[in-house]
């Protein structure tokens, strides 16, 4: 057998998610639930919805089960989506797995054989048995399990001919097999933030982005900025090292001490090439504040002068006055309003 092998697709999506306090299945991220990202991700298969009663979802077109076995968790889910599953194989999935990719699955089933009955994710000696193949044979050892009053996964893997397939072998990113679980998890999906103070100059973008950086950092968000110079006037410090290696026809030059570090590099880049290098590593910030780019779609806080033409700029958050008072906008100097507009702009 090989890839080509037709495969179901079953979420697991009736567990009492206490720790979120409320059903995952239909958390939102991107605007979308986490069901419907899934459901539209495996839209080529069949898809058998586990839930907690029968027509909890509602959704034409695909099926859905509910447990007849009560308090067996996904024991019994995997039982009912395997009892009604139209092919042979059932990729498993929970409903709280918002990037998951049929390619993964696909890339699963390559592994299907007459030597194994149940084909399991691993990473890093970790199983991941909702992100897993299983094939109908097996019904009958969780018939077993049930009658025995086991609510393990580990004991249909263990009594079962199980295949397990090592994601740091594959060139899959660990992401897609990321669960949301509690509600801090669920508040990172949509970090790191990033919007834009824009407005004039002299407009008191500066000013207010440093008011920002401390509110943000006493509710225990990390910061970073990222300001575009129209002047053209980022230059090495005459005189020095660095100046001098650049001078020279260094491309990239870099200074550190023990607490900081400087890189200084040639040539042209984009604010995207700078977002994507702030996301990467332990220390990626969780919010990116630009000063400026008032024409980029970013949204954005707009500074507004009285005295001045208000900037052409989209997907504004709100319009701050950076001098007078202006009927209908914040005014500067508000800055506990500013941020809790900004808070519920992003749902922070």
């Amino acid at each position: 057998m090989n890839g080509t092998v037709k495969y179901s697709v079953g979420i697991l999506a009736g567990g009492n998610s206490t720790r979120m306090g409320r059903n995952k299945a239909l958390l939102e991220f991107e605007s979308k639930t986490f069901l419907t990202r899934i459901i539209e991700e495996f839209k080529d298969h069949e898809i058998i919805i586990s839930g907690s009663y029968d027509g909890e979802y509602n959704i034409p077109g695909i099926k859905e089960v509910s447990d007849e076995n009560k308090d067996y968790g996904p024991v019994e889910g995997i039982r009912q989506i395997l009892n009604n599953s139209s092919e042979e194989y059932v990729f498993i999935c929970a409903c709280d797995m918002p990037f998951i990719k049929d390619e993964l699955a696909s890339y699963i089933s390559e592994f299907i054989s007459s030597d194994y009955d149940c084909y399991v994710l691993t990473e890093e000696g970790s199983m991941h048995p909702l992100c897993a193949i299983y094939s109908k044979k097996i019904l009958p050892v969780i018939e077993r399990i049930i009658a025995e009053d086991e609510h393990r996964i580990r004991s249909i893997l263990d009594n079962t001919r199980t295949k397990y397939i090592e994601l740091g072998k594959t060139s899959f990113d660990r992401k897609l097999i990321r669960n949301v679980n509690t509600k801090d998890e669920y508040k990172a999906l949509s970090l790191p933030v990033i919007f834009a103070v824009s407005g004039y100059k002299d407009s008191g973008k500066t000013w207010l982005i440093t008011e920002l950086i401390n509110e943000f950092i006493k509710e225990d968000y990390t910061v970073g900025v990222i300001k575009h110079d129209g002047h053209d006037a980022i230059a090495e410090v005459p005189g020095t090292d660095t100046a001098g290696f650049a001078e020279t026809g260094a491309l990239r030059t870099a200074v550190f001490s023990d607490s900081k570090y400087v890189i200084s590099s040639a040539g042209t880049s984009s604010v995207e090439d700078l977002i994507r290098y702030m996301k990467q590593g332990e220390n990626a910030p969780d919010i990116i504040i630009l000063e400026g780019f008032k024409t980029s779609s970013y949204p954005k806080v707009l500074m507004v002068n009285e005295d001045q033409p208000m900037p052409a700029a989209v997907n504004v958050i709100m319009k701050v006055s950076c001098g007078n008072e202006i009927p209908g906008l914040h005014n500067r100097d508000d800055i506990d309003r500013i941020f809790c507009s900004i808070k519920k702009f992003f749902d922070l």
